[in-house]
């Protein structure tokens, strides 16, 4: 009866050990092999034409690949290059005007207000001569008042005439004012300012990759008149390409910024991506529907980001995948 119960004793404590040892081991596999849910979310970009006008050309269609400055598309840029032209023969007027006020009058120009001021010259030291004979006979009675004050008149308007002249003159050689010529040159950069918007319109006519990617919606058609900002094409970029997942409270731990995890997909389970976290959301929130992990569903989780090295075709846009610790 002591033998019999001494084994049982012993098989009771082997069976304890062995369920320690497979706890243990248990906990440790887990721990190693921590795998989270997400999915891939690759950004796209809604291109369109700055400016409104009908497009005169769509170069690519659904499904092609573009580089970064490749063009896609292109509007009837016509009625911008007519602003253009108009913008420039502004520029040029005002040009024009600017380099005559710096330049002053024309010699020419100069040599006629002189020869005026000494024909007034002139004529004011004549009509002063005779205004002082006038002078004299009147004191001596010979001639009539009104004769005296004609010649007055003559004299004063010689000397009004001559001091015009003379501020004309003064005015030609100094040239024009320094105000004259600020405003004129603030017009020539209001001007070259027009210029510069008419044609960054022309070039807006052009519509052009931003990036590599392919184009995934060819929303409009040439002939079609579009509007400033509408959506023409559609691109998917190619890179970066991101994995959004999630993981639970008590995982939280175990991911960091910057650690290197493997990104599995049902199609190559045996040929896992390479990625590294790039992100970690500091709020919880519900598991999106999109995780169809059943246990996770109404689960509080903390979402991620993995950035993911070296992408290809096989990730696509809204793809489930899990994400592996090593």
């Amino acid at each position: 009866m002591k033998k019999r119960m001494g084994l049982l004793a012993v098989v009771v404590v082997l069976g304890i050990g062995g369920a320690w040892m497979l706890w243990s081991k248990r906990d440790r596999v887990g721990e190693t092999s921590l795998i989270l849910h997400g999915h891939v979310d690759i950004r796209e970009v809604n291109l369109g034409f700055r400016v409104p006008g009908r497009i005169a050309t769509l170069l690519r269609d659904e499904g092609d690949a573009v580089k970064p400055g490749e063009l896609l598309a292109r509007l009837d840029d016509e009625p911008y290059q007519q602003e253009l032209d108009e913008a420039r023969a502004q520029m040029t007027a005002v040009q024009a005007r600017v380099q005559l006020l710096q330049s002053g009058f024309r010699p020419e120009e100069i040599a006629q207000a002189r020869a005026v001021f000494r024909e007034r010259e002139v004529t004011l030291l004549n009509a002063e001569r005779i205004h002082k004979r006038m002078e004299e006979l009147f004191a001596n009675k010979t001639v009539s008042v009104q004769d005296r004050d004609d010649a007055e008149a003559r004299f004063r308007e010689a000397e009004a005439r001559l001091k015009s002249a003379r501020e004309q003159l003064n005015l030609t050689e100094a040239g024009y004012r320094a105000e004259e010529i600020a405003q004129a040159k603030a017009d020539l950069a209001r001007a070259e300012a027009a210029v510069s918007s008419a044609r960054l319109r022309v070039e807006d006519t052009q519509l052009k990759s931003p990036a590599d990617g392919i184009v995934l919606t060819r929303a409009q058609e040439p002939g079609a008149i579009v509007q400033a900002g509408g959506i023409v094409l559609t691109v998917s970029l190619t890179s970066p390409v991101w994995v959004r997942a999630y993981v639970q409270e008590p995982g939280l731990g175990r991911i960091q910024p910057g650690q290197e995890v493997e990104i599995l997909t049902d199609s190559r389970p045996q040929q896992p991506y390479r990625g590294k976290i790039g992100y970690v959301s500091p709020r919880a929130e519900f598991t999106p529907k999109n995780v169809e992990t059943a246990e996770l569903r109404t689960s509080l989780v903390y979402r991620f980001r993995v950035v993911v090295e070296s992408p290809d075709g096989g990730l696509r846009q809204g793809m489930p995948v899990r994400v592996r610790l090593p």
